[in-house]
């Protein structure tokens, strides 16, 4: 199944290149010197395609940018409504527009007989059973980190019991688990969690340990849990790796600032455009988008607030994506340095998504410091972005995207979900305090949002 989920995704790649390339080729005009070298690519992909095609099985690579040895993600992001003939049609951030690991591949399993799915669900696929560490092995664990350039890095080697020193698979290996690690062997926090064999020196050993899944907040990485019986997949380079720093970021959403504010607005699509681009609104403006000439007419209701975040680590927060990859939105004009920073859910009282937003492509800046602290991060000129130790980011509720759009929702009581780093891209002291969980009383006039607390998102 993976192998085949592979060729599909490779074959729409291909597919992607195709269409691109003769679009290009397609005017004489702007591409009249290269039509001859344009031709003859399009021709081989032509020629792949249908190769691919008629091999059972068969991979290819194509688009990496250290040649025939990578490939690429292409869509990241995605927002479907369900009714799409196609996944291009679906919103995304662009093709090949993407902060994607080596663990975030998609993939899907179909079924042609809706008769059978209907009368008799799929069983679902039997999950490795997992168990505590330390109930496994009795005889006690031990950690240590080999290979880095400083001793605060490394992968990670773990000794159960009376064996030899193994590595943990990579596999699942995620910023949660690595931060145990760092508590473990006292080295701070976790800025980061690796996934390849980075550190090894070219030196490999089995694997004693997979599947550990951690929340994050223990003391041992033998109170986690792993897979009973091991089972890596991948190469031999799959293993996992820390990078531990004493010093930390720590955000703290202001949940105080979101009850204050909480209000609801209708608005015009025609003034809501910009944020449209940064797919902002529900999936069924975009259908009024496509369907109506005089969609710009319609009205969305929006549950507004405003988002202050603080950082009350030890070190500034700065965007997982280094500076020369930002993106540039002509819109809003202003550099996209993360694509996600906080995403904003309605949940019904069955615990069902029913509304969502989110701040795509976050600027990040000192919006507010505390006394004595001077502001060092501006997203103007294409300043740096990021967060300081001690002063908060910022967005007001009258600022684009700033919002759920619950225009379909109906009245009742719900619950709202905020939260800031929400997929763990960026090192923390904890993520404990970066989300509001709050209630949600909506009528068709009025919203109120009450009773918040803190958790992780």
């Amino acid at each position: 199944m993976r192998l085949q989920l592979q060729r599909v995704g490779i074959a729409f790649s291909l597919i992607v290149l195709l269409s691109a390339f003769e679009f290009c080729t397609s005017n004489n005009a702007t591409w009249i010197g290269g039509r001859g070298k344009k031709t003859r690519v399009v021709r081989r992909l032509r020629k792949d395609f249908r190769k691919l095609k008629k091999q059972e099985g068969a991979l290819k690579l194509i688009g990496g940018e250290s040649g025939e040895h990578e490939g690429r993600y292409w869509m990241d992001n995605v927002y479907c409504d369900g009714s799409e003939v196609e996944l291009a049609k679906c919103r995304f951030d662009g093709w090949g527009i993407s902060d994607c690991g080596s663990n975030e591949a998609a993939g899907v399993i179909c079924s042609r007989d809706k008769e059978t799915r209907t009368s008799s669900p799929p069983v679902p696929q039997e999950k490795s059973p997992k168990a505590r560490i330390k109930d496994t092995y009795l005889q006690g664990t031990a950690l240590r980190l080999s290979g880095g350039r400083v001793h605060s890095e490394g992968r990670v080697e773990i000794k159960l019991g009376n064996a030899d020193w193994g590595v943990i698979c990579g596999d699942s290996w995620s910023i949660l688990e690595a931060a145990v690690v760092c508590r473990q062997l006292g080295l701070g926090y976790a800025s980061d969690a690796i996934q390849t064999n980075f550190f090894g020196n070219g030196e490999t050993i089995p694997v004693s340990i997979s599947g550990v899944q951690c929340n994050g907040n223990e003391g041992n990485l033998a109170e986690c849990l792993h897979d009973k019986v091991a089972d890596c997949p991948g190469t031999a380079e799959n293993v996992a790796g820390v990078v531990c720093h004493r010093e930390m970021a720590d955000l703290v959403f202001d949940h105080i600032e979101l009850m204050r504010t909480a209000h609801l607005e209708d608005r015009q699509l025609y003034w809501l455009q910009c944020a449209m681009e940064e797919n902002c609104v529900a999936s069924q403006a975009y259908k009024m988008q496509r369907e109506s000439e005089n969609w710009h007419l319609e009205t969305r209701r929006l549950l507004r607030f405003t988002a202050r975040i603080l950082n009350a680590g030890t070190a500034d927060f700065r965007p997982s994506v280094p500076k020369h990859l930002w993106e540039w939105h002509m819109c809003h004009m202003h550099y996209h340095s993360m694509e996600v920073f906080a995403t904003f859910d309605v949940i019904d009282s069955s615990g069902n998504k029913v509304a969502e937003g989110h701040k795509a492509s976050f600027c990040l800046e000192d919006n507010q410091c505390m006394p004595e602290v001077q502001p060092r991060y501006k997203c103007a000129n294409y300043g740096d972005q990021g967060i300081s130790v001690n002063c908060s980011d910022i967005y007001k509720h009258n600022i684009d995207c700033q919002w759920v759009d619950i225009s379909e929702l109906e009245p009742g009581h719900y619950t709202l979900k905020v939260a800031v780093n929400p997929e763990f891209k960026v090192g923390e002291m904890s993520f404990d305090n970066n989300a509001a969980i709050c209630r949600l009383l909506y009528t068709e006039t009025f919203a109120t949002v009450h009773s918040c607390i803190m958790g992780r998102p």
